[in-house]
Order: structure tokens, then C-alpha cells, then sequence
């Protein structure tokens, strides 16, 4: 008989638990939970394939994650009960807007303690059609919820101001962390004079990768030591052909990569124009490395970025304000970014260790697994001595 409790993880993209979730799966692992996760890619994806080579169990799940579609989320809803069904966890970690929202309706139904992740506002917060909507959907998902962490204050503020969140269950940690021994300062490769700059994510208008690219063009006109790289999917196929057929050498599309060390460690700054972030995972990363960074003065990129000390920060959709930060990065000399590098490095190791995220993981887990076997005991005992009342009467 396999007495081990499980643990039921929900999101939307291998990648996210492949890049910043990987650490806590294998201490959950080791700690002999019996982990399963339910993601939409397919089997025969490479980093399913090393979940699985971990140890944890695979669940394809069919979540369209940009689709506004009611009859899809039905269809979702639908999956996730028949996965909570077949895997019967002990307890549920969600990830995202449409995990956390529906996984923990379904959670509620089967009485299956959730804990809900908040990565981020998104889209849906600031759309002035869908606000309302998505605030009613995420007050009956915290409630449900036995506890929500937050990656920022900003959002945790947001939450508890109006409502939606009760302050008892929530919970503040630094984002993902950043995994301290895997991200660290590594030797250039280049050493040819020209300053090069990275954008690292999915390639969308509320990424920022408009500003970034207007950005880039100004820039690359006006000096010739310099070059714009980009990195990741195209989430949105119009920026697709742009990229693609941009005339401009010195801006350069670098495709998408499984171990982003190799393209942080050749550039001199880590540039996030992103128009809202949960807590950006992309600058956690280039500070481990000892990289300087440039941010819009947002929520999750504020906290990460001390203005003039380990970057600069700018104001967000503004590509003027970004022309004059770059400007300002491209006048300082080799030590001082060399300072602002180390500024990075020393602040990520302060604030924002994984450790840290995967302890309060595991310390709600456990606090929750202790008051299910207590309730288990106490009915127990109150079956017990019902039954027992009842002879003697």
C-alpha cells in the first residue's frame, strides 16, 4: 500500500516549473512526497521529460493560456476535476491566473487544501472590461484558499485593500528566489568593445518589447559600439516578422534558450521594459550573475533594482525615458559598471535566495498536512466516544 501524501501541482507552462520551480519539486522529492504535475505541453517535451526523470508524475493538460474562451475553461474546470479524481492529493500549489482561479473552485469541491501562487497581476487587472470580473473570480478563489503567497508587496497591498485576499492567509516572499550556486558571475567570452544589451521573455506589447525595439533603432543609430539582443518566444506572431526581417544588424534575435547563462554571461546589462511583473525573474537572474540592470519603475522590478546603484529604473511604455537611462549606462566607464554589477550580486544574495521561497512552500505544507491529521484524529475520537455514549445510555 503507498501510504505517501501528494502533492498536486497546477500551471500553465513547463517552463516556469522547469526554470524557477525545479528546486522545490526536488525537495519535495527528497522529502518522499509523491509529486504530480499538471502543465499543458505534451509528453515527449524535453523538460516534462526531466520532471519525470526526477521522480514527479506527468499530467497533459489541455489550458490555452491567453484564450478568453467560457466553453475552454469549462473544458478546464472539467480536467482539473478528473485529475484531482485520478491523482487524490493532499494538497494542491497552483500557479497563475487560471490554475489558481479554477483549480481552486475544483479544489473546494473535493475539500483539497490550495495553495494559490499570485506571479503577478496580468493583463486581466488592467483591463478596464475585465477587472471586475477577474477581482470576483480571485476573492472566491482566496477564500477557498488555505494560504496565498504573493511575490510583491505591491499586489499583496492590492489584494487586502480591496478585499479580495484576508490578511491572515497571506503571505510575502521574494518572488521565485533565484538559485544562488546555478546563477553566478561568469567570465565574457567578448572582450571587443561593444556594449551589448539583452531582453529576455516572451516577445509581447505588454512585455515592452515595442519600447525595446524603438529603443534600440534611436540608439544604434546614434553610436556604433553598442547591439540589442532578444531572447525568447514569440508569444505575439506580429512581432514575429518584424524581428525576423529587421534590417538593423545591430539588433539580434537570439532564438530561445534552455540555459540563459550563456547569453547573460556575454552582455554588459540586462534591459525589462515590462509593463507589469509578479516579481521578474529575468533581473533576479542577471543580478546573480553580477550584471547591471535597467527596469520600468514597477512592482516586482522596483524591488530587485536600487536606482543608480545596481541600475536604473524608468518609467514603463516610455521609450524616451528608456533612450535617456540607456544613454546614462552607455557614459559610465568599466569599473563603474563593474560596481553596479557587484551591487547586484551582493543584493540577490541579501533578499532573494530560493531557499527562502522553498522553506515557506514546505512550512505551509506541512502546517496544513498537521491540521487535516489532527481533524482526522479528532473525529476519530468524537466518532468514539459517540458511539461509546450511546451504549452507556
Amino acid at each position: 500500500m503507498n501510504d505517501r501524501q501528494k502533492i498536486l501541482i497546477m500551471s500553465n507552462s513547463i517552463m516556469s516549473l522547469i526554470n524557477f520551480k525545479y528546486e522545490l519539486l526536488e525537495r519535495l522529492i527528497d522529502e518522499k512526497f509523491e509529486v504530480y504535475f499538471s502543465i499543458p505541453e505534451s509528453k515527449k517535451d524535453t523538460n516534462v521529460k526531466k520532471l519525470i526523470e526526477l521522480g514527479c508524475n506527468y499530467i497533459e493538460t489541455n489550458l490555452d493560456r491567453r484564450s478568453t474562451n467560457p466553453f475552454k475553461d469549462l473544458k478546464l474546470i472539467k480536467q482539473y476535476k478528473d485529475i484531482i479524481k485520478y491523482a487524490k492529493p493532499d494538497v494542491i500549489l497552483s500557479y497563475t491566473i487560471k490554475p489558481n482561479i479554477y483549480g481552486s473552485y475544483v479544489a473546494k469541491k473535493h475539500k483539497i487544501p490550495i495553495i494559490i501562487n499570485i506571479t503577478g497581476l496580468g493583463s486581466g487587472f488592467y483591463n478596464t472590461y475585465t477587472k471586475i470580473l477577474v477581482e470576483k473570480m480571485y476573492k472566491y478563489a482566496c477564500k477557498n484558499a488555505a494560504c496565498i503567497f504573493f511575490e510583491n508587496e505591491a499586489n499583496y497591498n492590492y489584494f487586502i485593500e480591496n478585499k479580495i485576499a484576508k490578511k491572515d492567509k497571506s503571505k510575502i516572499v521574494p518572488g521565485s528566489g533565484v538559485n544562488l550556486e546555478k546563477f553566478k558571475p561568469m567570465k565574457k567570452t567578448k572582450e571587443d568593445g561593444i556594449v551589448r544589451f539583452l531582453f529576455i521573455g516572451r516577445i509581447m506589447k505588454e512585455k515592452g518589447i515595442e519600447e525595446y525595439l524603438k529603443a534600440a533603432e534611436y540608439i544604434t543609430n546614434k553610436y556604433s559600439n553598442v547591439e540589442f539582443q532578444i531572447l525568447g518566444p514569440f508569444e505575439e506572431e506580429e512581432y514575429k516578422e518584424i524581428i525576423l526581417n529587421h534590417k538593423n544588424s545591430k539588433i539580434k534575435y537570439l532564438g530561445v534558450s534552455y540555459d540563459v547563462r550563456n547569453e547573460i554571461k556575454e552582455v554588459d546589462c540586462i534591459i525589462n521594459p515590462t509593463y507589469h511583473e509578479g516579481m521578474s525573474n529575468v533581473l533576479l537572474e542577471g543580478a546573480a550573475m553580477a550584471k547591471p540592470l535597467m527596469a520600468s519603475n514597477i512592482p516586482g522590478c522596483r524591488e530587485i533594482v536600487d536606482n543608480g546603484v545596481n541600475g536604473y529604473l524608468f518609467e514603463p511604455k516610455n521609450e524616451k525615458n528608456l533612450i535617456d537611462t540607456i544613454e546614462k549606462f552607455l557614459t559610465l566607464n568599466e569599473i563603474e559598471k563593474n560596481k553596479m554589477g557587484l551591487a547586484s550580486r551582493q543584493k540577490v544574495e541579501r533578499t532573494f535566495d530560493r531557499n527562502i521561497v522553498i522553506e515557506a512552500n514546505l512550512e505551509e505544507i506541512y502546517k496544513i498536512l498537521k491540521y487535516k491529521k489532527e481533524n482526522i484524529e479528532l473525529n476519530i475520537w468524537s466518532k468514539l466516544i459517540m458511539s461509546k455514549w450511546k451504549k452507556f445510555r
